[in-house]
């Protein structure tokens, strides 16, 4: 491969909406497109399935939970690519209401992955993202839900402007801490750990993207959040009234947005519409 190689990646894309965005981005994207996946041989069989339809997505093991497998990746994509186009930050995790894990461990688990494990992705590899790059992190609007079920102190800090990326990882820290010592409703958290994920992402998108603004805005890089909806997938059951080709639309169109765009940047984006929240 050389470096002058058009390259996209999704992550979490063996299965559910993060197959279906790799799905149309192989077939709408000038370029490689990876596949990835946290159990090789799933991310594997995904490849294969795409191969039946006639595409050709490239495959490369990735947990977000682990820094090391993060920056095998960046390694790889430096190598192959010399950096990364479009990155699509989709793998995630949500407890089935019923789960009988305690909360505490739920908010421990579910904010690793969504949170940490985005923001990791994003910390090694927005530094080689190329110019006109792409990023879409999949947020939810059950963050926007968190957010207005927070006490009006909570709302004022994730509102702020000027909160730096490190006064939300210890908020975030604060959640989980707080659900440790069962002290969370009274510290004014909502009884989520999901949608303080998800807002945690969508308040992390609007931080990034305005570095981006003031070290690269020459390189014209955009960042977005979005919510593809409620799909039928595994992680929302038959309860969701969308398709998986439905809940990619939105991403997609994020990740293809052309190179002379210079909006939508930092949003949270609900059916291609910018929300306010």
């Amino acid at each position: 491969m050389s470096s002058c190689s058009r390259v996209a990646l999704v992550t979490g894309a063996n299965k559910g909406i993060g197959l279906a965005i790799t799905r149309e981005l192989c077939r709408k994207f000038s370029g490689d497109v990876v596949l990835t996946a946290r159990d090789e041989a799933r991310g594997r069989a995904a490849v294969q399935q795409l191969q039946a339809e006639g595409l050709s997505p490239r495959f490369h093991p990735l947990d977000i939970d682990d820094l090391r497998s993060i920056r095998a990746l960046r390694d790889f994509l430096r190598r192959e690519y010399g950096g990364l186009n479009v990155l699509v930050n989709n793998a995630g995790i949500a407890f089935k209401v019923d789960d009988p894990t305690s909360f505490d461990i739920q908010a421990e688990i579910t904010l690793k992955t969504n949170f940490f494990g985005t923001r990791n992705m994003c910390t090694e590899l927005l530094p080689i993202m190329k110019p006109h790059g792409r990023v879409v992190n999949i947020s939810s609007l059950q963050g926007s839900k968190a957010l207005e079920s927070c006490s009006e102190d909570l709302q004022e800090k994730f509102r702020c402007e000027s909160l730096s990326e490190g006064d939300l990882v210890d908020l975030m820290k604060k959640f989980v801490e707080d659900t440790r010592n069962e002290v969370h409703e009274r510290e004014g958290w909502p009884d989520s750990a999901y949608g303080v994920s998800k807002l945690g992402v969508t308040v992390l998108t609007r931080i990034l993207a305005r570095q981006l603004d003031e070290k690269r805005k020459v390189d014209r890089i955009l960042l977005n959040a979005c919510c593809p909806g409620w799909v039928k997938t595994d992680m929302a059951g038959d309860q969701g009234s969308r398709t998986v080709e439905e809940g990619a639309e939105t991403p997609v169109y994020l990740a293809l947005l052309p190179p002379d765009a210079t909006e939508p940047q930092g949003q949270l984006v609900y059916d291609k519409v910018v929300q306010t929240w």
